[in-house]
């Protein structure tokens, strides 16, 4: 009989991943998957819990922006399961990128820019899909991430992390933020472009690439690593001047950059869905959709002259409320993202409570693909059929203790650990494993971080400290505090 880790626990799972519903509406089926589905991924820049015009949880009214119109990511929605507790990896982009590559959380693999990670003898994502079955075509285009493996010289310089030495047959090559409209610096200026944030370009080639497949009858693996909505801000001329006619919205969560570039992209997101529609694709295709980290944290900002930033406005929210801080943070707002997903065998517009993390989508496609071999237990990815195939109910066994995020290099260094509705946090003491502070929340009453459970309930803050303090040690997950943290492309 396999021993059973001593990790593992029960009922939790972490997948930031948003599928589209083709299916009949009702309660949902244990469908049989096609022989050979395709599998597209939605990856989103910046995105925050409720960057949608739909509430990213139906309980919390203000987990949307009615400012915003974003009618395709609505449509995936209403089309497919949506998690309410979906995370990405880690709080910034490139660790949440390698992540979910290779089916393991940031500490694993490495919680920074540079890591030690080696990919030598171990699959990608790419590579686990063609090893279970040749047939299908691998394609990535958009955002690949700053040196995604590597931990010396130029950016993205590491050949064995470009995209084709990691199992995709068509991609845009090494990309990061520069390749995005993001030439020079990172710009806080809303500027007016013909194909904003590349997106115009990214959609045409996707569907493209879907059209060539489908005329030769092959499956495939798209990964559409959209660049939107990070910063350098922009939109077309015509969606800046729909949102400044709209007028100041006063809400608090955004500049008023963050509206019409996301338009812009959830136009393009509508143009690939309506491309699986027009190829005669969606009986036969999985569509996963989530974000690299939280939005980017800032009050209100005043529209500003080019190269000038007003101060914060006081007395109004953060703009991921109700969520605290964001992107860079380990709370809530910049580590929970929107998730949803859709295709044969899932049911339309349900809601699934259960964590679930991005790196969950590499376990997830090896049981869709039917793989006929095993998954090694070095990675930390869950499948998440029992949930999708179950209207959203059901749970799931983890190696890990539950969702484990750590953010070592900070000048406040911490990990944090999600285990049902608790999550602990340990800010460690710079150079070590030494713990300066715990904190625990209660996340079913106390999404916003703002009640500290650590001394009403000492029990257990302290047994999940020690397992995730266990976990970190057993992956050897890089010290807290020993070298700077990398932020050098953020």
């Amino acid at each position: 009989m396999k021993k059973v880790s001593r990790y593992h626990i029960v009922k939790w799972i972490g997948v930031a991943v948003v599928a589209m519903g083709f299916q009949m509406d009702g309660e949902s089926v244990a469908a049989k998957p096609a022989a050979k589905p395709n599998i597209v991924f939605l990856l989103t820049d910046d995105q925050g819990w409720a960057d949608t015009s739909r509430p990213a949880d139906p309980n919390i009214p203000d987990s949307c922006r009615s400012f915003f119109h974003t009618p395709n990511m609505v449509r995936l929605s209403q089309g497919g399961m949506n998690f309410t507790s979906g995370y990405s990896p880690a709080p910034v982009c490139t660790p949440s990128r390698r992540s979910i590559q290779f089916g393991i959380t940031p500490a694993r693999g490495g919680a920074s820019f540079k890591t030690d990670f080696d990919p030598a003898g171990k699959l990608s994502l790419a590579q686990m899909i063609k090893k279970c079955d040749p047939a299908y075509t691998c394609a990535h285009f958009g955002k690949w991430g700053e040196y995604l493996i590597g931990n010396t010289g130029e950016y993205n310089s590491d050949p064995r992390g470009e995209p084709k030495n990691l199992g995709y047959d068509v991609s845009d090559g090494f990309t990061g933020n520069e390749h995005g409209s993001c030439e020079g610096p990172m710009k806080f200026t809303l500027v007016a472009d013909d194909d904003p944030k590349r997106t115009c370009t990214m959609t045409a080639k996707g569907i493209a690439f879907m059209k060539e497949q489908a005329a030769k009858g092959s499956p495939f693996y798209m990964q559409m690593s959209y660049y939107a909505i990070h910063r350098a801000p922009q939109a077309k001329q015509a969606t800046i001047d729909k949102y400044a006619s709209k007028g100041d919205p006063r809400c608090g969560e955004m500049t008023m950059n963050i509206p019409p570039m996301l338009e812009d992209l959830d136009t393009g997101i509508g143009m690939l869905l309506d491309a699986v529609r027009d190829l005669g694709l969606e009986e036969t295709t999985y569509i996963f959709f989530g974000a690299d980290n939280g939005g980017a944290e800032s009050n209100y900002v005043k529209p500003h002259k080019p190269g000038k930033v007003e101060p914060d406005q006081p007395g109004l929210p953060n703009r991921n409320a109700p969520l605290s801080e964001g992107k860079h943070s380990l709370r809530e707002g910049g580590v929970r993202v929107p998730v949803m997903a859709c295709g044969p065998g899932i049911a339309k517009n349900s809601w699934c409570r259960e964590p679930v993390a991005l790196y969950d989508l590499y376990a997830t496609i090896h049981g869709i693909l039917g793989a006929p071999f095993q998954l090694p237990d070095n990675l930390d990815s869950v499948d998440l059929r029992p949930l999708l195939f179950n209207g959203g109910k059901g749970s799931l066994e983890r190696k890990a203790p539950g969702l484990v995020f750590h953010d070592p290099f900070k000048v406040r260094p911490r990990s944090a650990l999600r285990q049902g509705d608790y999550k602990v946090f340990i800010q460690w003491k710079p150079g070590g494993w030494e713990t300066r502070n715990l904190e625990l929340f209660n996340l079913a009453e106390d999404i916003g971080e703002k009640n500290n459970l650590a001394e009403k309930m000492p029990e257990k803050t302290q047994a999940m400290a020690a397992a995730l303090t266990a976990y970190l040690h057993e992956v050897k997950a890089e010290t807290p505090g020993v070298k700077k943290w990398v932020d050098e492309k953020e």
